[in-house]
This record gives C-alpha cells, structure tokens and sequence, in this order.
C-alpha cells in the first residue's frame, strides 16, 4: 500500500483506505473465477458486486491480497451460501514478510469459544512482542453485511504489518514528538485531532507505569475507547479486551493498534451496542468497561477465562478466583490433624524422627492438593465461587458500611459509587455473611476436598486488609493480608503482615515480623518448567522462611526482619524488571493514601494505620534499587529517601559488595573460630559456593589469606586440591568474573575446572562426569568437596538438608567439613545443622554470619532519615565530578567498624554459651536472637526512654559518630520518627545485654547490667 492510495477521510481520525486499483483487480477476479468455473457464469457478475460493493469488506483488503487469493474467498462464500445448514464458517489466513492478514466471520458482540483465535495469534505473535526494534501495527475493520441472509454474522478482518518508524532511536526532545516517533503510515493516515489525542497518551504512559484509559462519544452514536501502555507491560491484552467489551454487549466496528518507538502501545476501539443488548446505555457499558480495562490489564487471561467468554463469570468475578486459585496453591492447609498428633509425639532433636517429618511434609504438601486439583473444583463450583466474591465485594468495594435493606445497597451501588455493571448482581440479593458462607459451602460441596477449597477462598476473605483490587487504575493486584490464617503447625512464629502481589508477569509475596521492618526483594528465575513447579509450590515457604531468617539477622538493628519475593512466570523469565516496576507499583498503592479521584482512589482501609516498608537488594533486583527510590519519591512518598537501601551511590547509598559489607560479618566467625581454636589461616582449606563473580564470594576470595581448594559458582565447578592459584582467582574477584574465565594453566596436575555445558568430561583421577550442570548442581555433597572450612558464599536454599546431610560424611563417620560459616541464607536446613554439629563440626548459621549487609543497610536508612534533603545531597550522594563527599567515607568507615564489633561481639557469645551449656551454636543462634528480640520488644513499652539523660546517653553510644558530629544529637532525636529512635535505643540496650550475659542471664543481671548506665547517666547530667 503506498500513501497516494489513502485519501478520504472518516469520522476525523483516520483517512480511509481507498484502492485505486480497485477495478482492474475486481476485472482480475471475475476472470481467474470464469476460468476455474467453480460459479456458474451467469452468477459471477453479482457474486464478485456483492464481495466488493455490498459486504462491506475495507480496501486495505484488497491492496494486500492478489486476484487470485480474492477469487478462492470468493468461491469458498459462495460455497458456504450453498450449504443448508446454513453454518457458515469462515477463516482465512494469510501471512506475509511484513505481517499477515486474518479474516473470519463473526457475530457482533459475541465472544468465539471455539475454532481459531485469530486475535490470540495476533496478541501472540505480534503484539507481545513488539518493542521499538520490531513492532507491528494493527488495523481491523467489521464489514458491514452480512455472509449470509439467514446469520447474523459479519466478517472481520486483521490487517498487521510491521512499523516503519520516522525516528526509530528517539533521544531527548523527540521522545515525547509524536512527529518522530510515529510509524509512517499511520502519520499518513492519522488526522491533526487523532495526533493530538495520540500525543497526550503517550505523554501520560511515559510518566506512569500503568494503563493510560480515555474514551470519547462520537457523532455516529459510537464511542471511541482508547488504552495507552507500555510496550511489553501485558500480555494477550488486545484479545482479552474484545472479551471485556463483549461481556458488556458492545461489539466494534474498526480498531487500531499502533505504537511508537518511544515504547507505547496504543489501541483504539469504536464500540457501539450490540443488538442483543438489553436495557443497557452504551455510554454505562464503556465506563464499566473503562474501569475493568485497567483489571484486565493486570491479568489479561486466566484459567477462568471460558466462563468470562461464557458470561458465566464476570471479570471481576473471573479474576477474584485467579487470585484465590493462586491464594488455595499456597494456604490450604494441607498436613492435617494427623501430622499434628506426630509432631507432638515424635522427638524434635532425632535426626531420624525429623527425617520421618520433613519426608511426609513434602509428601502431603505436594500431593494433597494440586494446582489442577483445586482449579477443577473451583471450576465446578463457580456458583459458590460468585458468593465468595460478592463477600468479598462488600467489604472492599463500598467505602461504607453497607445500608440494610437490598434496596438501599442497589441504591448505594448505583449513586455513590458507580460501580462496574458485573457489581450490579450485587442487587439481586444481599452478599451471604460469613456463617451463611460456611452453611452453603458445606451444603453444595459433596466431599472435604471440595469443601477445604472453597473454604481457603473464605479465608482469604476474611484476613485481606486492604487491597488495589477496585483503583481505577493499577499494573498489579495487591493484597495486605493478616496472617492469622497461617497454621502454627507450618509456620511457628506468626509474621507481623503479609503483601501478596499478582501480576501478568509473576506472583509475588512480602513478609515481615515487625512493624519498622526491612529487607531485600529477590527475584526467582526457573531455568525450566519442572523448576518453576517446584518453585510456584514452595514459593512462600521461602519468603517465610528469610524473613525469619533476616528477623533472626536483624536483632542488632532497629528494623525487624523482612524479605520480598518475585516468581517470574514461565514465559516471562526475561522480564524481571517489568515485574519488579510492578510489584512495588502495586505496593505502594496500598502504602499511600490515594489523592487523585479516578486515577488512585482512598482505599477501603481495615488495617487502619499507616504503614512503612523498606526494600532492599538481594538476587536478581541489586540494579533495581535506584528506580524504586525515585519512583517512590514521584508518587510522593515521604520515606523515599529510606525506601530502598543498596542504591547507588549518586542516590546516597552505600554498595555492600564495593565496601564488602556482608563479607565483614561473615570472616568476623572464620577469624573468630581460628583465634580460638589458635589455627594458620594461610594452612587452612576452604571450599566455597558463590564465586568471585557475586559479592560474597568475590570479596571472601579478598580478605581471606586461607588454601581455597574448590569453587562452585554459576558456570560451573573449579578444583585443586593444592590450592586454587591466589592470584588467579584474586583477578577474577576484582574483575568479578566467574570461573569460566580462570586460566587453566594454573591449576595443578590433580586440578580441573567443569563448566556447566560440558558433557563426558575425565578427570585428573580417570573418574567420568556424565554432564557438567548435574556435577556442579551437586558438587558440595561430592567426596571432592571437602575442606577444613566450608563457606557457603552463594546456592539455592536448603540445598544440604536432612536427606541429603549423610553425603558430607565420611564412611568412617568423620565429616569433610571441621568448621562450617554459614554466608548464603538458609544454605542448611536446621536439622542438617545439628547432625553436623552432633558429629562435632563447629557451625554457625547464616542468621548469626550473613548479617553485616544489614547493619550496613540499616545505617543507610538511618542517614537518610537523620539529614535533610539539601544535607543528604551535599554529604551522601556522589558529586557531579564523581567524587564522593569525605563525611561519606568518613560514614562509611563507622560502618563497617560497627558491622565488625556486632559479628565480634556475637561470636564471642554464641562460642561461650555453647561451651558452658553444650548445646548446638545453631540452636543458641535462635536462642540469641529471640532473647534480644523479645528484650527489645520489652524495653520499648518501658518508661526507660522518658529518662532523658539515660535516653541521650545511649542514643549518643548507638549513633555513629560521624553522623552525630555533622547533624548533631538534639537534630536527629528531632527529625527521626519517635517509634524508630525507640527502636534504636531498645535495640542497642538489648543486644549488648544479650552479648555479655548470655541467653539466660540471672535474674538480677539487667540491673547489673543498667547500673552502670544509669551511673555515666547521671554523671554526664
């Protein structure tokens, strides 16, 4: 199609496609159809009148498509005419270098459920992923006649081809010139008021992370929809909207993708009502449809879909049982009373009884209820699903207490709120309470099974606090839980609130055991889909099981623990951005009021105060923490300054890996264990995980001076039992490389280096690896792997547990490891921690070891606190000529001495009270840090605060003297939240107390222990 051929112009917005060359290839037709004599010749004339002039069929048509293509439609509708059935089934396809076209009858405002989905293929193929090196724009027009006398059936028809942009690399200025960053074509048929329109969309989506959603009546009685977004930020989403608008019985008769090189996608939609509509007004239909667009946005298909097609599940009905379906995979309860009744009777400390525990643990968890299990029955009950969502509703859709009375709840729907029309079921009958629920469920359900999932959509109901379900405008659900729906029996501490966060790209979880928390947001990545089963079902075991850990970690600090997680889907393992801009988007919806009707609304609020979180680094998200500051901050977040730790330092943040944070706390036990034990580092063997690629490992390859003899990182395992070259493997940690990249020559005869993509690899002792992922997958349980120090410096969770633990043994009973440093979180599950420790391996766990980031991160948080903006600018962020201010290293500095005194000061603990009490320093780590927790939780509800002189004294010990010296007490106790000082000064008091009187000091020891406090108190006074 050239330019020329577009010239008559259509309700203002887009020329029309007009072909010049229309009647040559109509004369084209009418002889390639003569010759094949499939039509009677006396009929030709009218058949090929009526596909050209009557059916209605848009020009671009047949520019794209030869004579003789047209000519088989032709032939094929004619045929299907003669048909008595009168089915008429048509589906043409055809695809091209630069895009293809798709035709196929269709009835207005009905949804197809079967046969091909052309606009799936389209979403698919074309539109999900487009980006501004490859994208594709769309055009598709509804005839205007019918295929047949007897349907009422139009056809539709898909013309994609691919962008041909004016300015494909738009800088500056010229992103946001519509001008520039056009497909060619489209500027050539766009009008001035469409590019004006199109210019403002564009201009919203480049500043917003969500859907930007505006529609205008037209004179023709349609109403033009049109969604901006950002290119690759949804999936399936041009498809799910035909769905949407279909629900409401609106059909289109022309829609338009376009996109820009900006990176915005924009459709356009002219809807009108379908004839089966009843009693409804098009301008209603297109504000619900407005309000749900943005939903559907955030999950544009699901499971549920073919009852949505149905009209069996509205949209918010189809998507609440998504959520629920994702809600049941995680919460029901599946060990039962059963497991119950073992626990109390088996014995906690035999290894062999916990084996018996956790192997029937994974069983029930993984068998019980499956995925596809508790859909089916889901499925089966959407009736009972339907209920549970308008439960669900009243609460978090009516800002009020719901009025007595159906009418008045009609009323209330319909004036106050203006609710999506699916809502209007909610007039039919009063939403069921909470015991009618549970009299409903049992009486529908025939079995327990059935039973038990319909009942973990009632809990999940009743423990959501608040959530972004209903904001006009969102890029993920997200849902502030209380966790009282956590069975003790799995999960012993109760955390003090849970985020689930569900995008189109992932699902993702947030926990925390205190209120003023803070911890990292890792993302998981599944290398294949057997991975991703297992890591959809233990997803937030994990989460759980490292916020506790990082609360565990965190006893030295103000804030208690937290950690955030991310699972990718499986076609989206490439997107783990995207899904992180989402997930704090959705978050943060729910931590900030929302102060802009119709874009971010005042949620239903049953939590009831405000909340803090504070994000930070971990896998997969440490190149992620200067966005979310800053995005905080344009959503007007007051804490944007402390929102996220591990920023760069342009933005004031401290790098753990630069100043090896993490690795301090974590040397602090390897030299603590060799003062002791009084041992030659440089005679010491290490073998360690996490290579000098990572931040552990690359900085424990710098401030050790021991034998390392073998190291496991992502590609693959290097060995030499002499000693790894020092100076080699000191390279690559200051290249941060990872061993692929050793040089071989330098290791020795009995050394080797295995990369994961090698296959029948021999090694030096004549022995075959079969395949270089499984060997390094598996190389820390190997007879190779032995060492006097074992330091996890990186690997998967639990990856040495009770059923695996016996291969760190010798068949004598003698262990590999003499002495085990605990970096990687949760590298050991607890019960392999006492068998070793049983077999007289000294051990310290992660929660003691892997703590120096946080008392990094938690001085970064408290700078950006304690200084104003100006003062943050000058003295914590990088200057201009790349330099960093001098009370920035000078900070730096007093962090790290502060990291070395806590690991110091805890090792010193943990080694004392395990001598005097024989009990295992990985069960003394828990003791330690329950003790301090539950010190510091004591002092702050104390009047020992209101003593201001005490209170001054302990502040004036705790805060580092750098930042007391350039802002000065009487500042920080002014500008700093009054819960966070009091966390501070009840976390100082605690540990210190812990540290040197142990886990079960006597019981006049705190007085001891405050005695000399109070003495310097009232001395400085």
């Amino acid at each position: 199609m050239t330019v020329a051929d577009t010239t008559a112009i259509n309700h203002s917005d887009y020329t029309d496609n007009v072909y010049s060359g229309k009647q040559d290839h109509r004369a084209q037709v009418c002889a390639i159809i003569e010759k094949d004599g499939f039509i009677p010749k006396h009929l030709i004339d009218s058949e090929v009148e009526w596909f050209y002039d009557v059916l209605g069929i848009d020009d671009m048509y047949f520019m794209l498509e030869d004579p003789a293509t047209v000519a088989g439609h032709i032939t094929s509708l004619y045929g299907a005419q003669l048909n008595k059935t009168n089915a008429v089934d048509i589906k043409f396809e055809s695809r091209h270098e630069r895009g293809a076209v798709f035709i196929h009858n269709s009835t207005p405002g009905i949804s197809k459920t079967d046969g091909p989905n052309y606009e799936k293929m389209i979403d698919a193929e074309y539109l999900d992923v487009s980006v501004p090196q490859s994208a594709y724009r769309v055009e598709s027009y509804r005839t205007r006649g019918k295929v047949s006398k007897s349907l009422d059936a139009s056809l539709r028809a898909y013309f994609v081809t691919s962008c041909d942009f004016v300015n494909p690399e738009p800088a500056g200025d010229a992103v946001h010139d519509i001008n520039q960053t056009s497909d060619r074509t489209f500027l050539a048929k766009a009008t001035p008021a469409v590019l004006d329109l199109y210019s403002s969309v564009v201009t919203k989506v480049l500043s917003r992370t969500g859907p930007v959603i505006t529609s205008t009546p037209l004179p023709s009685g349609e109403h033009r929809l049109v969604i901006g977004y950002r290119q690759r930020s949804t999936q399936g989403y041009f498809s799910a909207l035909s769905d949407l608008y279909h629900y409401y019985s609106m059909y289109s008769s022309r829609k338009y993708v376009e996109q820009f090189s900006c990176g915005v996608t924009i459709i356009s939609l002219y809807l009108d009502l379908a004839k089966h509509a009843k009693h409804l007004a098009a301008s209603d239909s297109v504000n619900q449809i407005m309000k749900e667009a943005s939903l559907l946005y955030c999950i544009p298909n699901t499971p549920f879909q073919t009852l949505f097609k149905t009209g069996e599940l509205s949209v918010q009905e189809a998507v609440y049982g998504y959520t629920c379906w994702i809600f049941a995979q995680h919460f029901l309860n599946r060990l039962g009373s059963e497991y119950a009744t073992l626990v109390e009777i088996l014995d906690p400390t035999d290894a062999t009884d916990i084996e018996v525990l956790a192997k029937l643990k994974k069983r029930l968890r993984q068998e019980t209820f499956t995925r596809e299990l508790i859909l089916d029955i889901m499925l089966r009950h959407h009736e009972l699903l339907k209920d549970l969502y308008r439960n669900f509703a009243q609460v978090h859709y009516i800002h009020s207490e719901p009025p007595s009375g159906i009418s008045k709840v009609a009323d209330r729907l319909k004036d106050d709120l203006h609710v999506s029309l699916s809502m209007a079921r909610l007039q039919d009958k009063a939403p069921l309470t909470k015991d009618e629920l549970l009299v409903k469920i049992a009486r529908t359900t025939t079995n327990d099974h059935d039973a038990m999932v319909m009942r973990a959509l009632l809990d999940f109901n009743q423990h959501v606090l608040k959530t972004n379900f209903y904001q006009p405008t969102k890029v993920a659900l997200s849902f502030r839980l209380d966790a009282g729906f956590l069975p003790s029996i799995e999960y012993p501490t109760k955390p003090y609130g849970i985020f689930l966060v569900i995008g189109n790209e992932f699902r993702g979880f947030h926990v925390r055991f205190q209120d003023v928390a803070r911890g990292g947001i890792r993302i998981v990545r599944s290398r294949n889909a057997e991975a991703f089963s297992i890591n959809q079902r233990t997803l937030f075991d994990e989460n759980y099981s490292l916020a506790s850990t990082q609360h565990r970690k965190n006893k030295d600090i103000p804030e208690g623990g937290s950690k955030g997680t991310i699972l990718l889907n499986m076609d989206a393992q490439d997107k783990s951005f995207v899904a992180f801009e989402k997930y704090v988007d959705a978050i943060l919806d729910l931590l900030l009021t929302g102060q802009s009707p119709g874009i971010k609304d005042r949620l239903v609020d049953r939590l009831g105060r405000n909340e803090i979180l504070f994000f930070g680094p971990d896998e997969g998200t440490a190149g992620y923490m200067d966005w979310a500051s800053q995005y905080a901050r344009k959503r007007g977040a007051p804490f944007w300054k402390a929102f996220t730790t591990g920023k760069s330092q342009t933005l004031g943040g401290i790098p753990h890996d630069t100043y090896g944070m993490t690795t301090r706390s974590v040397h602090q036990y390897v030299l603590g264990i060799i003062r002791q034990l009084d041992l030659d580092e440089s005679a010491c063997t290490k073998f360690q995980t996490g290579g000098p690629d990572g931040d552990l490992g690359s900085n424990e390859i710098k401030i050790s001076h021991d034998r390392t003899t073998a190291i496991v990182d992502g590609s693959g395992v290097l060995y030499d039992p002499k000693g790894i070259d020092r100076s080699e493997i000191a390279r690559l940690a200051e290249a941060r490389q990872m061993i692929s990249h050793f040089d071989v020559s330098k290791l020795g005869p009995e050394g080797f280096r295995v990369l994961v993509d090698d296959f029948q690899v021999t090694l030096p002792d004549g022995s075959l690896v079969q395949d270089g992922l499984s060997f390094r997958n598996t190389f820390h349980l190997n007879k190779l792997a032995a060492a006097d120090f074992f330091v996890p410096c990186g690997g998967r969770p639990e990856s040495i547990d009770i059923n695996n633990v016996g291969s760190l043994f010798e068949a004598d009973g003698s262990t590999r490891f003499k002495y085990v440093v605990e970096g990687a979180n949760l590298f050991f599950t607890q019960d392999a921690r006492l068998r070793l420790e049983k077999a007289g391996v000294h051990l310290f766990k992660d929660a003691s070891a892997n703590k120096g980031g946080v008392t990094s991160s938690s001085l970064e948080v408290l700078a950006a606190l304690a200084l104003s903006d100006e003062e943050f600018a000058r003295t914590m962020c990088q200057q201009e000529d790349g330099s960093l201010p001098e009370f920035y290293q000078q900070y730096v500095a007093d962090v790290q001495k502060a990291i070395e005194a806590n690991a110091a000061r805890e090792f010193e603990c943990l080694w004392n009270e395990s001598k005097r009490t024989g009990k295992p320093k990985s069960i003394l780590s828990d003791d330690l840090s329950v003790a301090i927790v539950e010190l510091r939780k004591n002092l702050e509800s104390t009047n020992l605060w209101d003593n201001e002189p005490l209170r001054r004294l302990i502040m004036l010990e705790a805060l580092p003297a750098r930042l007391l010296q350039e802002v000065g007490l009487d500042a920080i106790l002014q500008r700093v939240p009054l819960n966070y000082l009091k966390a501070i000064f009840g976390a100082y008091l605690a540990s210190h107390f812990v540290y040197e009187y142990g886990t079960e000091p006597s019981q006049f020891a705190f007085f001891e222990f405050m005695s000399k406090y109070y003495a310097k108190a009232e001395a400085s006074s």
